[in-house]
Order: structure tokens, then C-alpha cells, then sequence
């Protein structure tokens, strides 16, 4: 169901958004489509260090129950690029979108 709204809409009916009513509700919204950049994992040189994930913002770097992290979940990336930032092993690199 949608409403619209226009200039004489009154406050009251208009819909709160932009809040944040509680924490580590990430998860719940997809916002992988707002990126222009986005982080590359090269499995390769990642030592498992465990640096990065604590970082993500959205918990976009999924940890298996091995302790170990897999490849980015890109429904819930949005590039901010704080984990390549951290990577001291240059296991992430930041790339655009389009780039394979």
C-alpha cells in the first residue's frame, strides 16, 4: 500500500524515515545497490587474519563456523571501503561496480 504524499500532506500522516530504532539491524535491509565502488576479496593473499570483519559496518563479510571468511555478501555491501582500508595484506581491493 502506498500514500501519496505532496506539499499539503500533513506531518502527521507523512512516514518516519531515515530512523534507526535499534542496533545491529543490518541484516535486514538490502543496500548493496547503493555502491559505486566495491570491495574485490583475493582469496590468495588473505591470511585469515580476522582484521576485516569486525570492521563491516553491515556485516557484509560472512565468517564460517570454521572461523574462517569466505567471499563479500553484496546484498549488504555498500563500498564504504573501511575493510580494504584495514587489510594489511592488500587481501581487498576497492573496484568499480561494473569491473569483474
Amino acid at each position: 500500500m502506498s500514500t501519496k504524499i505532496d506539499k499539503n500532506t500533513p506531518v502527521q500522516d507523512m512516514t518516519i524515515a531515515g530512523n534507526i530504532y535499534e542496533a545491529g539491524n543490518a541484516m535486514e535491509f538490502k543496500t548493496g545497490d547503493w555502491r559505486s565502488i566495491r570491495p574485490k576479496y583475493i582469496s590468495e593473499k588473505c591470511t585469515q587474519c580476522g582484521l576485516c570483519f569486525p570492521v563491516c559496518p553491515d556485516n557484509a563479510i560472512p565468517v564460517g563456523k570454521d572461523q574462517k571468511r569466505t567471499d563479500f555478501n553484496y546484498d549488504y555491501c555498500k563500498g564504504c571501503g573501511v575493510c580494504a582500508k584495514v587489510c594489511p595484506f592488500k587481501a581487498i581491493e576497492m573496484v568499480d561496480e561494473g569491473e569483474k
